[in-house]
């Protein structure tokens, strides 16, 4: 990009995560000529917009520079004529992640943000928004990148890539930075000297790891991280630290996600996420309070730097990524960085047109990933249904189908299909009506045909 006085737009401005976005800005001033910040945000949102925007401007101004910080509810004006274009939206707030839990353990079935029923509702509420996002983006800033970090982040990408036809759009997740570092600390060499190869999709991904030597350390790292005497730390804030079965992923050959524990070793996962439920400290509910508590210490006039508890919040690294990569496409740095993106081949096991998340230099024209090739059976076979259940989903939330919805949540491993599928399905879509417009049809029949199932939901969510 040639442009100077760039003009950055963030589609839910009001987040607890925009002071490590503003701060990821601030440590990039030199490489960034930028002009105006805009942070965006709905009228539900007002409050936490002009707290944290109070805080943004109090931070640049720390750091003696002279950009604009506007705080807006006006989507459009935001996007007028912006350059990047980064989302971290959350449809529902906070309240729908704990519908999202709470229902599906209500059952004895997984609940959590991007996995499993939780997680293909989540993609039923934010899909539809993206694309609206896209449609006025076409209007008021053609030619701008967008940065999608609105989970789940890979469906929400493929979404606007493949259906919005927003070529220049880039996804992020925080995981595979995480996983970049631990394997620096337990080689003892510094991140800059090994060589990542990560490939899959959004919190299903694989690693391998080399050294400068051409040496492949990646069975060293299965030994140092998941061996027989290792702890199998994990350094993931947001799920439980279940141990990988070491002899599974030593045959797999490749370094697992984090997320690989709801899959590799659901049962686990399940049982301390039913623990949680009974004792009303799901993940989305202590989530709450600990953004309530970063509130609290952002209404401080007298911060103007990031707190370190905003690091106990479960995603941080993710704004730094945005920055990082806004400048990687600025000054055609190419950052060796993991995005999701087009697959074009990257990876034969799937679609060439369907987004994957996988390793490359990020440059003017966008990410280069690296070729994959193929993955081992054991991989290949269950990254093809998470594929497959994916683009069902976006079918679903789209065109607001309730039979590819119901399919999608028989297809997805941690949803047990049959009756149990349909009435997690139905359950979810009550308890999200006023945030599923494309699902009205379904909705009203559900409500006409089930009034049970209305009851069920409205007693349960009494007790959030």
């Amino acid at each position: 990009m040639t442009r100077e006085a760039l003009k950055i737009a963030t589609i839910g401005g009001g987040s607890s995560y925009t002071p490590e976005l503003i701060e990821g800005y601030i440590k990039r001033k030199d490489e960034l000529p930028i002009q105006e910040i805009w942070l965006v945000d709905i009228e539900a949102g007002k409050e936490k917009l002009e707290t944290v925007g109070a805080m943004a401007k109090r931070m640049v101004k720390a750091a003696g520079l002279d950009w604009e910080v506007h705080l807006t509810l006006d989507r459009r004006a935001a996007l007028k004529d912006a350059d990047f274009v980064s989302t971290q939206f959350r449809v529902g707030l906070l309240d729908a992640r704990i519908k999202d839990e709470r229902i599906p353990l209500s059952h004895g079935v997984l609940g959590q943000e991007t996995n499993g029923a939780g997680g293909m509702f989540k993609a039923f509420r934010t899909i539809p928004v993206i694309l609206g996002i896209i449609e006025d983006m076409k209007e008021l800033c053609p030619d701008a990148w967008l940065v999608n970090f609105t989970n789940p982040a890979g469906m929400v990408t493929e979404a606007a890539i493949k259906h919005g036809g927003w070529k220049k759009t880039a996804g992020l997740c925080n995981v595979p930075i995480g996983h970049r570092k631990q394997a620096a600390e337990k080689l003892g060499i510094p991140e800059d000297d090994l060589f990542f190869k990560f490939a899959g999709i959004n919190h299903f991904h694989w690693h391998r790891v080399w050294d400068k030597q051409g040496n492949e350390r990646t069975q060293e790292l299965i030994d140092l991280i998941y061996g027989p005497q290792e702890d199998s730390e994990s350094h993931l804030k947001n799920i439980h630290n279940a141990p990988f079965h070491y002899e599974q992923i030593k045959d797999l050959g490749m370094l697992p996600c984090g997320y690989h524990r709801y899959y590799y070793i659901e049962d686990e996962m399940l049982k301390h996420s039913i623990e949680e439920f009974e004792k009303g400290e799901t993940r989305a509910q202590v989530v709450k309070e600990t953004e309530a508590r970063l509130f609290e210490l952002y209404k401080d006039p007298n911060l103007d730097y990031k707190p370190k508890e905003l690091e106990q919040r479960g995603g941080t690294h993710y704004s730094d990524a945005a920055c990082e990569l806004i400048a990687s496409i600025h000054n055609d740095k190419r950052t060796d960085m993991v995005v999701s993106t087009e697959n074009n081949g990257t990876i034969t096991d799937l679609p060439y047109d369907c987004v994957v998340e996988v390793s490359g230099p990020v440059t003017a024209h966008g990410h280069e990933p690296y070729n994959w090739g193929a993955f081992p059976p054991a991989a290949r076979g269950i990254i093809q249904v998470m594929k497959g259940m994916e683009e069902t989903v976006i079918r679903a939330a789209i065109d607001g189908d309730y039979g590819a919805a119901l399919h999608a949540f028989t297809i997805n491993p941690l949803v047990p299909g049959g009756s149990m599928a349909k009435t997690l399905l139905d359950e979810l879509l009550i308890a999200h009506k006023n945030h599923l417009p494309n699902f009205t049809e379904a909705i009203t029949k559900i409500e006409k045909e089930q009034p049970d199932t209305v009851a069920y939901v409205t007693e349960l969510m009494k007790s959030n």
